[in-house]
């Protein structure tokens, strides 16, 4: 097998979708298994639809995911430029080569008569209605006039595209790594326009002469391309490329949750959750849209979901390393069909990944967030808090929002917990549990539900009727991580006035 050189080509025309991250992990998983090389080119070919800043967010957002470039832009390398846009007499020279070898042709139809062939065709009962071999002839093409008015139209700079002469009635055979065999009719295929009339290549011949150039070998690219890939092929073999050609594998759409159409912006917006990477901020409307970094997803925890987003091991595995991920990809057992993207299965991995860090990583997210609130906390309480709330947790920042109560008595209480169990025998029994928690000082968790269970049976009370409350007075609500131990991390003098104070609050709200 020739070395393995793979290229994640993104437009800079906009936010990265999360189905484009997968697209370049897929690739990077390839390059890594065989010792290959990640290329990243830029693809601005369309000037109108450039996004300043698109590149940028784009370089960062594999960056974070932890996609490895080592080739292209932000990295150089032996076939720069990178960027389609600094290679601008490269095509034209293959164009050239093209037009004079018969494979190509000029075009000085203006829209509305490509608007009047399309309507012609039309009102024929024509299904398509293409510039091809049926119609090419009857339209401005160097094909069409005589040499000397296309000599005098290029010579007066009029506008023209360049377009590819297919030739019609031959089979384009295309072996796809994931979808098999694939036999397009030539017939079938326009005479794509090949340069647009600024002077820019258009993407069928931009990727086509870059993959060539730059020795790729495979063409790893979502779905949508598969109807383009026999046009490439043709390109390939105009060129007298066909034997350097590379290996195609088209991946499966990622779907709406529901696996109803291919998922976009719209459905993440409407479902809640995100479906970029990192923060992108539009330059034009300056509309500010949540990625998976701000809302707390661990990369690794990304990249673990994305690859099995399309991707089978074959086994009843889930939880990947990168390395593993890497020994374990093959292009192969990529399925054909569209994955459906479950934003709970992400959350998983997430909290799978996030239970799984060391004390200190998960103490740094807890530090931010106090830091951020004014507060601040010694190492000890930190870490007891992260240690109980490690399993309950998902995004890094849940150990705030989950856990506050740990740094700040609550204001506000529960109105169904009090309805239900705040009555004369709760606040009886918890003025008892205040009065020895003050008096005994219990520091350990066994020692404090000693404390609480003897408070509570000298009054004849049964805990059922009080402890529920006595979460209430810690946490102001009904959940949270086992009672006692929290009362530990609080200490018990805290406990107490934390007692004392819902007592007096909720004794003038019930009353």
């Amino acid at each position: 097998m020739r070395p393995v050189r793979v290229r994640f080509a993104p437009s800079p025309t906009g936010a990265l979708h999360i189905g484009g991250v997968r697209t370049a992990l897929y690739n990077f998983l390839l390059a890594r298994k065989h010792g290959g090389t990640m290329i990243l080119r830029i693809e601005d070919t369309d000037q109108a639809r450039y996004v300043p800043g698109a590149e940028e967010y784009i370089i960062e957002s594999l960056r974070w995911a932890g996609i490895q470039i080592d080739e292209g832009v932000g990295a150089g390398g032996t076939f720069a430029p990178y960027r389609q846009s600094e290679r601008k007499q490269i095509y034209q020279q293959c164009v050239r080569q093209l037009i004079e070898d018969g494979h190509a042709y000029y075009a000085f139809d203006s829209e509305a008569e490509l608007e009047a062939m399309r309507e012609r065709l039309k009102n024929a009962g024509e299904n398509q209605q293409h510039y091809n071999s049926a119609t090419r002839m009857s339209m401005k093409n160097s094909l069409s006039l005589p040499a000397v008015e296309v000599q005098t139209r290029l010579l007066s700079e009029d506008p023209y595209v360049v377009r590819l002469k297919v030739e019609p009635g031959i089979d384009i055979h295309l072996h796809d790594l994931i979808r098999g065999e694939v036999v397009v009719n030539s017939s079938q295929i326009d005479d794509k326009v090949l340069m647009k009339s600024d002077g820019m290549p258009t993407y069928h011949l931009a990727n086509v002469v870059d993959d060539y150039m730059m020795k790729i070998s495979h063409v790893i690219r979502g779905e949508e391309w598969l109807p383009s890939a026999p046009l490439h092929v043709l390109l390939y073999r105009y060129f007298g490329w066909e034997k350097e050609m590379p290996a195609f594998a088209h991946l499966p759409l990622l779907l709406k949750p529901d696996g109803n159409g291919k998922l976009s912006k719209r459905d993440a917006d409407r479902m809640g959750f995100p479906i970029f990477p990192i923060n992108w901020k539009d330059p034009a409307s300056g509309e500010l849209v949540k990625g998976y970094r701000e809302s707390g997803y661990l990369p690794e925890a990304l990249i673990n979901f994305l690859a099995l987003l399309g991707w089978n091991p074959g086994t009843t595995q889930e939880l990947f390393t990168i390395d593993e991920l890497i020994q374990s990809f093959t292009l192969e057992r990529i399925n054909k069909a569209g994955a459906r993207f479950d934003i709970q299965k992400a959350q998983w991995f997430n909290q799978q990944y996030l239970r799984a860090l060391p004390d200190e990583r998960l103490r740094s997210f807890l530090q931010e967030s106090l830091t951020q609130h004014g507060l601040s906390a010694d190492t000890q309480t930190t870490t007891k808090v992260v240690r109980v709330m490690r399993d309950r947790v998902t995004f890094p920042q849940d150990f705030w929002e989950q856990g506050r109560f740990f740094f700040l008595a609550p204001d506000q209480y529960d109105d169904q917990i009090v309805s239900k169990k705040w009555n004369e025998e709760s606040v009886r029994g918890l003025k008892e549990i205040s009065r020895a928690l003050k008096a005994t000082g219990p520091v350990a968790m066994d020692e404090i539900k000693a404390t609480v269970d003897k408070a509570l049976s000298g009054l004849g009370i049964k805990p059922g009727a009080v402890l529920p409350v006595l979460r209430l007075c810690m946490t102001g609500g009904s959940a949270g991580p086992d009672l006692m131990t929290t009362i530990e991390i609080l200490g018990a003098a805290e406990a107490g006035s934390r007692i004392d104070r819902a007592i007096e609050r909720l004794s003038i709200k019930t009353h």
